[in-house]
């Protein structure tokens, strides 16, 4: 089970699935493409959305050999899943069930929110989520345009942020929640102006780690998961977009394993 581990985002906001990803499973290979050249996803039409995801997924597996596919936007979860899950031969691992089963299971009064982009909350994809979960909560949600663009900028902090954050998260103010699920994986990049904004008595819920556990689940249930060894997994990052800007802001979101990006699609396609 020496092939990779795949995984796909609009940009850089994957990485913390990535990251999560990594600190779980030491050992494996992974594959990251951001597809930082058509970013954002969250204001484009679900159907270029799907293509794009269509698109990725089966590079991953077609040019990369991928024995799982991590869809680790929320955006294209939410436009192409059913599609993706029907079509490839290997494993397909999505970031909205594992982020609505760490949100009903953080809550203590039942009031719970998600923010997202435009797409994924107009999709209803957490809202279908949430309820399959079966846990009787109360969901609050609101979109946040504009979030994805401050953390594809490296700008995480700020007044200018501060100011969006408030406007946007308002209507969770004053919800009365006590839980916030951050349903884009850009967004725990700026969660201390959102846990600022919300104040202290609000929890919030990344999926990046319930989505890490997912794909070590899954992979095992598969008889994919590699062997324990004292081997470091390799991990591969590319871009459709400037490589050298992927590289530069990526490694200070995600680390120092994030040391070279090469361009997507390869070359050798």
């Amino acid at each position: 089970m020496d092939r990779p581990i795949g995984m796909f985002d609009s940009g850089f906001g994957g990485l913390t699935v990535a990251r999560a990803t990594i600190d779980l499973l030491p050992n494996e290979d992974l594959v990251y493409i951001g597809d930082t050249g058509r970013y954002p996803y969250g204001s484009k039409p679900l159907d270029d959305v799907r293509e794009y995801a269509h698109e990725l997924a089966w590079s991953l597996v077609r040019d990369y050999e991928a024995k799982a596919v991590v869809v680790a936007c929320n955006t294209a979860t939410a436009a192409g899943l059913d599609e993706l899950r029907r079509e490839l031969p290997v494993p397909v691992i999505d970031v909205v069930r594992p982020g609505a089963r760490a949100l009903v299971g953080t809550t203590t009064t039942g009031r719970v929110g998600v923010i997202g982009t435009v797409g994924t909350m107009s999709s209803g994809a957490y809202v279908r989520a949430v309820a399959d979960t079966g846990v009787p909560v109360s969901l609050s949600s609101a979109a946040c345009p504009g979030f994805v663009e401050f953390v594809e900028r490296g700008q995480t902090t700020g007044d200018e942020v501060t100011v969006l954050a408030e406007r946007l998260l308002a209507p969770l103010v004053g919800a009365d929640i006590d839980a916030l699920l951050l349903g884009c994986t850009h967004y725990p990049f700026l969660a201390r102006t959102i846990g600022d904004v919300m104040g202290p008595d609000v929890t919030l819920v990344s999926s990046a780690d319930e989505t890490a556990f997912a794909v070590q689940r899954r992979l095992t249930e598969e008889g994919l998961l590699r062997e324990a060894s004292s081997r470091t997994g390799v991990h591969r990052f590319a871009s459709s977009g400037d490589i050298d800007v992927f590289r530069e802001l990526g490694s200070r979101l995600l680390g120092p394993e994030l040391d070279a990006t090469e361009p997507w699609p390869p070359t050798s396609r």
